[in-house]
C-alpha cells in the first residue's frame, strides 16, 4: 500500500487494527501499554511493540511528549498507520522517533487485519503486508 511520505524510521510489527480514532493522550495507558478508554474499539490490548492501524488522530499537543515518553521506556507502538493525521501527532511521531504513515489510497483499517504482519517506510510512503 502506499501512502503519503511520513516520519520516523522504518519499522516492523504485527497489526492492532481498528476503525476508531486515536489519541496518545486519552486512548492509551502509557505506564501499563494497553488502551485504556473504555468506548475504545482496542480496550484493554497492548499496543507495545505493534503496528497500530487506526482511522482518524485526535488530541492536541499531549500526544508529542507522551509518545516521546513511552518510547523512552520502550514503551511504545512500533509504528502509527492512519487514514489521516494531524500536524500534533506528527510532531510526537518525529519527536519520538517513531513510524507514521498517512493519508493511503485506501481506507487502511480495511485493508490491514489484526495479526498480519507490516512494514512501514515511511521515507517512502510505502506499507507491506505478510498474512
Amino acid at each position: 500500500f502506499r501512502g503519503h511520505a511520513g516520519v520516523g524510521p522504518a519499522a516492523a510489527g504485527t497489526a492492532l487494527v481498528a476503525r476508531d480514532n486515536f489519541s496518545a493522550r486519552y486512548d492509551l495507558d502509557r505506564v501499563k501499554g494497553v488502551f485504556s478508554r473504555p468506548s475504545h474499539e482496542l480496550h484493554g490490548e497492548s499496543y507495545v511493540g505493534r503496528v497500530l492501524v487506526l482511522n482518524i488522530a485526535k488530541g492536541g499537543v499531549a500526544t508529542a511528549w507522551m509518545l516521546h515518553e513511552m518510547k523512552s521506556r520502550d514503551m511504545a507502538p512500533a509504528a502509527l498507520l492512519l487514514n489521516a493525521a494531524n500536524p500534533i501527532i506528527a510532531q510526537g511521531a518525529a519527536f519520538a522517533g517513531i513510524a507514521l504513515i498517512d493519508r493511503f489510497e485506501v481506507d487502511i483499517t480495511d485493508a490491514i487485519r489484526t495479526g498480519d504482519e507490516v512494514r512501514a517506510d515511511p521515507a517512502t510512503g510505502a506499507v507491506t503486508v505478510r498474512r
